[in-house]
């Protein structure tokens, strides 16, 4: 009897053993099928992901319009270059049929105490796409100094 209960224990553990295998092997198969259709849908979504740049495509190659401020400061920047003075600040801009014209502040003699610093104002036109026409120096001013010309 011992050998028949020995040989019931082997056979029930072999059993057990046996199915878990089966499901194991079921398992790793239906593991590998999501992992198939996952790698069906990633394609999906790379040609979803294409579609809408080639449509943007036509976008990109109309010019863009700058801004006033982007022109602005790209003009006070070649004022600098030109000039070899430090800019204050931009004081004007205006748009125009033929472009914009900007007026820039700029330091022109540095002085102690710096409220005697002597200041200039230029105005620069600029053509549709923010290039320099010309500029001139329209006054030069004492730092603190009201716009009138008073103390």
């Amino acid at each position: 009897m011992a050998t028949d209960e020995a040989t019931k224990k082997t056979a029930t553990k072999a059993t057990k053993k046996a199915p878990a295998k089966k499901s194991t092997a079921k398992k790793s198969t239906a593991e590998e099928a999501p992992a198939k259709k996952s790698a069906k849908k990633a394609p999906a979504k790379k040609a979803a992901k294409k579609a809408p740049a080639k449509s943007s495509a036509p976008r990109a190659s109309a010019p863009r319009r700058r801004s006033g401020m982007t022109i602005a400061a790209e003009a006070a920047q070649r004022l600098v270059e030109l000039t070899g003075r430090d800019v204050e600040g931009i004081t004007a801009l205006e748009r125009t049929d033929d472009g914009w014209v900007v007026e820039v502040d700029v330091l022109e003699v540095r002085r102690i105490p710096d409220t005697t610093d002597v200041l200039a104002t230029y105005e620069l036109t600029l053509d549709e796409d923010g290039e320099i026409d010309g500029y001139r120096r329209l006054r030069r001013y004492v730092r603190g100094t009201p716009e009138d010309g008073r103390s």
